[in-house]
């Protein structure tokens, strides 16, 4: 694995069993993604972004291949060690925002820390910082239910942030937004990639977002079809 290498995927495959019937969710894909990138695996539903991506957090396990993040093996993790790597190496972002309806935005960004121990004064600094990178300063006390839906998908990105992982993971981070918040999350995720120097895999079917990405990965039918710069990289 290249020093600039935080992912590497290889030769990866996922096969599920339903109703008798063997399902190829993904089939042999292999790509790498540097620090400091940001990655758009696109293609429509069903075309295995999803189960891509949770392979790569530790969410699910390949039937074949091989995956490292940071310079872990994802694929011969315990569990004990999956829940490291997705607490302290991993941010996710998903579509359906994934809040906890009775905490404040404040409390819901704090959730990641409170799990890692972290100082309950840093801890508040620190929320009150990411809250205010996402744009929702002003926003602290309020929950869910009192913002709108690119608001709240501000506050899982900066949760996602919390422990200030070198991966971000979002899964169609933009599917339950209009274009125009959408596109705003998107270049949010940008600007986070460019500070921070964090390596993002953003899953999208709109062709409208990728233009953001330094590469493109498409899948078909669970292969890799396409890999490419994108044209505004």
């Amino acid at each position: 694995m290249s020093s600039d290498d935080l992912v590497r995927v290889t030769g990866v495959s996922r096969d599920y069993r339903t109703s008798g019937q063997v399902v190829h969710a993904v089939r042999e894909v292999s790509f790498t993604a540097g620090r400091g990138e940001l990655v758009a695996v696109r293609g429509r539903s069903g075309a295995g972004k999803t189960t891509l991506l949770n392979m790569v957090g530790g969410l699910d396990r390949p039937t074949a291949g091989r995956i490292d993040v940071a310079g872990h093996e994802v694929t011969a993790a315990g569990e004990r060690e999956l829940l490291a790597l997705r607490r302290d190496t991993i941010g996710f972002v998903f579509q359906s925002f994934g809040l906890i309806p009775i905490l404040s935005a404040a409390e819901n960004v704090g959730v990641p820390m409170r799990l890692a121990k972290v100082p309950a004064a840093e801890r508040e600094q620190r929320v009150a910082v990411l809250l205010e990178m996402v744009g929702l300063g002003g926003h602290a006390a309020q929950r869910p239910y009192e913002m709108s839906g690119g608001q709240q998908q501000r506050v899982a990105i900066a949760r996602a942030l919390a422990n200030d992982p070198p991966l971000l993971i979002a899964d169609e981070p933009t599917g339950q937004l209009d274009s125009e918040t959408g596109r705003a999350v998107m270049d949010l995720l940008r600007a986070l990639v460019n500070e921070r120097g964090m390596t993002a895999l953003v899953a999208t079917h709109d062709p409208t977002l990728v233009e953001l990405a330094d590469r493109v990965l498409v899948l078909r039918d669970g292969r890799m079809v396409q890999e490419a710069a994108s044209v505004a990289a």
